[in-house]
């Protein structure tokens, strides 16, 4: 089986390696039109170079076993790299704006546009082609750096179609005002774009709860879940890259063993990782059943039964985030 962050790090080499040459498609374009709208474009290309270095440093961090100075592991890198990424986007958007409001007001030629619009096409294919599998490598591998990179060359290539849209009106009408109004709208696209990979790398610095995350790990416990298992619940995620550390708390019958409890928790655990694959850690705290889970326990031969089981609790992301055992009483059931 091929290492994920491995396989993120190899793929994330092509990402820069084509980001320069696509910076030298994109300057030859500029150089030949000398389009203000294609200089921002060329600029982008440049924040893509950092930010995808910066990208294939923190993929090489986070494929580093865990030491004693990193016991979880170095994932939590790529968070910052995406946060980074991010900045360079939103910043790279805020000088295009600039340099688009002050050639509004200062007049400028464009020439040999025809090559320019061939150029700079092919050069948004390409960071489409790119982006669409970084982002497929990126949530197969939990890679945030990667999914974040890929997001950032899609949203180039939305820009680079408004911009060639933009380039052929020129090239007709000979607005050459144009060219500005142009930079200006996508300096916004690419400030929003960048906002919003800042705002999702803030979520996993933060230890953000991962609803999404959560609710398939609820449906794959509540589809697989035995009748020893009373309930689980105190359930906490942690990201870290790639990886993720599970915390929970399990409800099982007072008088099991810990034989008995610890094959219970192996079943847990091949659960999950049948599931999810190796990059669950899970820490899982066991605790013993009270009277009043008799109500709510599914175990038929069960030799201490003090009450007639009355219904089945369904787990949700809801009951199992809770830091008690289920009752009846406190699901408000």
């Amino acid at each position: 089986m091929k290492n994920p962050v491995k396989e993120s790090y190899a793929f994330q080499k092509i990402i820069v390696i084509v980001g320069c040459i696509l910076f030298l498609v994109k300057l030859s374009a500029w150089y030949l039109t000398k389009s203000v709208s294609i200089l921002t474009d060329t600029l982008e290309s440049t924040i893509n170079i950092l930010a995808g270095l910066f990208s294939l440093y923190s993929l090489f961090i986070s494929s580093k076993p865990k030491d004693r100075d990193h016991p979880y592991g170095h994932g939590k890198i790529e968070f910052i790299s995406a946060g980074v990424e991010g900045g360079l986007i939103t910043i790279a958007g805020f000088i295009i704006i600039f340099e688009s409001i002050k050639n509004l007001f200062i007049s400028h030629s464009i020439s040999k546009l025809d090559y320019g619009i061939v150029l700079v096409t092919a050069s948004g294919f390409v960071n489409y082609i790119l982006g669409v599998i970084a982002i497929q490598k990126g949530k197969k591998n939990k890679s945030l750096a990667l999914v974040s990179g890929g997001e950032h060359l899609k949203s180039d290539t939305y820009s680079t179609i408004g911009l060639v849209i933009g380039l052929i009106l020129i090239y007709f009408t000979h607005f050459f005002w144009l060219d500005s109004i142009i930079a200006l709208f996508f300096g916004g696209i690419i400030i929003y774009t960048g906002i919003k990979i800042i705002r999702k790398s803030l979520a996993g610095i933060m230890d953000e709860a991962d609803e999404d995350l959560i609710k398939e790990l609820v449906q794959t416990l509540e589809k697989k879940r035995n009748d020893n298992w009373i309930d689980i619940h105190n359930v906490r995620f942690i990201k870290y890259g790639s990886s993720l550390h599970l915390d929970s708390h399990l409800t099982m019958p007072w008088y099991f063993n810990l034989k008995e409890s610890d094959k219970e928790l192996r079943s847990l655990e091949k659960i999950i990782k049948d599931n999810f694959g190796n990059r669950f850690e899970m820490f899982v705290h066991v605790d013993g059943c009270e009277d009043y889970s008799c109500q709510i326990c599914q175990k038929k031969d069960c030799p201490v039964r003090k009450y007639p089981f009355k219904q089945k609790i369904t787990w949700t992301i809801e009951n199992i985030e809770l830091n008690r055992n289920h009752s009846l009483e406190n699901l408000n059931l």
